[in-house]
């Protein structure tokens, strides 16, 4: 197969790219994120390390995706279920986490290889009525179409990866900003208030002083009503003091 390698360290790219090219790949490899988006429309592999020096590795990941089918798995060094679970999502047929062991990444790279040639691809991403697409970057609530800034698609799509489970405003930022230390959780905080304003009450909880939870629920939220209508939905205001 033609293999495209995406890491920055000659450390771990070069031994790699030598044990493919020994079992009979075609192998190129690239050191930045933006020279393996040049490259990866010739490859039929593309193995992507996701720490990289100049994009962050989620992003280069959906643009894979985002421009064909080409089986892709990614490599990480934190061995957490958030950092696979946002592989996955953001359109990764696969994710090993480092070290891993060579036989195990070729027996890999032939089943995403199968799995595209037999028409199984990338599937988005749902919540009763949200619905996401990684690879195009467009959300949907009910039959309406969300519009998001990149950053709250991300946010939305890490949420609704892992309904009913709580995110730390940590692991959003150290995921979304890629820098956890640089962004500060007000930050967080405004984009989730914008996410709220979007998608309506009900969708989006928070959790005092850990993070925010997106709710399962299959209802699509009606659009906001003109204020002081309640829009369709609303509970009636009690009358004369007394809860209808």
């Amino acid at each position: 197969m033609r293999v495209l390698v995406i890491d920055p360290d000659d450390g771990t790219a070069e031994p790699l790219v030598c044990r493919l090219v020994r079992n009979g790949h075609q192998v190129r490899r690239a050191r930045t994120g933006r020279a393996g988006l040049q490259a990866c429309e010739q490859a039929e592999v593309v193995l992507l390390d996701l720490e990289l020096p100049d994009l962050d590795g989620l992003q280069v990941c959906t643009e894979i995706r985002a421009r064909g089918n080409t089986p892709l798995i990614t490599f990480t060094s934190r061995d957490t279920e958030l950092d696979r679970v946002l592989s996955l999502r953001s359109g990764a047929d696969d994710c090993l986490v480092k070290p891993y062991g060579f036989r195990e990444l070729i027996a890999r790279m032939n089943a995403v290889a199968r799995r595209v040639t037999t028409g199984g691809g990338p599937v988005g991403v749902s919540c009763g009525a949200l619905r996401l697409d990684p690879g195009a970057r467009e959300a949907w609530l009910g039959e309406r179409s969300l519009e998001l800034t990149r950053k709250e698609f991300d946010i939305l799509l890490l949420l609704a990866s892992a309904p009913e489970t709580v995110i730390s405003r940590r692991d959003l930022i150290a995921a979304v900003w890629a820098d956890e230390w640089a962004i500060s959780t007000r930050t967080v905080d405004t984009h989730v208030s914008a996410l709220r304003a979007k998608l309506g009450e009900g969708w989006i909880s928070t959790v005092r002083g850990v993070g925010y939870r997106l709710e399962d629920t299959s209802r699509a939220a009606p659009p906001p009503g003109p204020a002081g209508t309640g829009g369709a939905g609303a509970r009636p205001e009690p009358v004369d003091g007394m809860a209808g």
